[in-house]
C-alpha cells in the first residue's frame, strides 16, 4: 500500500499559542502560518524529517471538551527531567484514569490535551530495537 500518514491535526481556539507550545516541547520547526493554521516539523536533516507525521494545528471555535480520543506519547531519555521542563513550559499533570502504579506521567498541554511521558528506555530494550 502507497499510504502514509501526514499530520495530526490538533484543534485549537488559538493556534499560535498551542503551536509555540509544542514547538518548544518538541524543538520542531514551522514550515507554514496562518492566523488559523499552523504547522510544524521536525528538524530539517533530522532523522524524524520526512518520515514522523507533520503537527497542524487549525482554529476552531470552543474549548476542548472531555478526554482525547488519541493522544501522543513522548518517550524521553530522563522523564522526571522531561515532566519537569515541560511543566515550565506551561503543561501540567492530568488524571485520566491511570492510576497511582503506572510507568507513565500523564500531562496536558495549555489547551488541555492530554499526553503521556513515557519511561525511559532500558539498555536492553535499546539493543532489541
Amino acid at each position: 500500500m502507497n499510504l502514509r500518514i501526514q499530520c495530526l491535526c490538533i484543534d485549537t481556539a488559538d493556534p499560535a499559542r498551542l503551536a509555540s507550545f509544542w514547538q518548544s516541547a518538541l524543538g520542531w520547526r514551522r514550515t507554514y502560518e496562518r492566523d488559523d493554521e499552523i504547522v510544524l516539523e521536525p528538524p530539517a536533516g533530522s532523522p524524524e524529517d520526512g518520515v514522523v507525521p507533520d503537527l497542524l494545528f487549525g482554529r476552531v471555535p470552543g474549548e476542548k471538551s472531555g478526554k482525547n480520543r488519541l493522544h501522543l506519547d513522548l518517550r524521553p531519555r530522563d522523564q522526571a527531567a522531561e515532566v519537569a521542563r515541560l511543566e515550565g513550559l506551561g503543561a501540567r499533570r492530568a488524571d485520566v484514569g491511570q492510576g497511582p502504579t503506572v510507568s507513565w506521567v500523564v500531562l496536558a498541554d495549555p489547551d488541555g490535551n492530554e499526553f503521556c511521558v513515557l519511561r525511559p528506555l532500558t539498555p536492553e530494550e535499546l539493543a532489541e530495537g
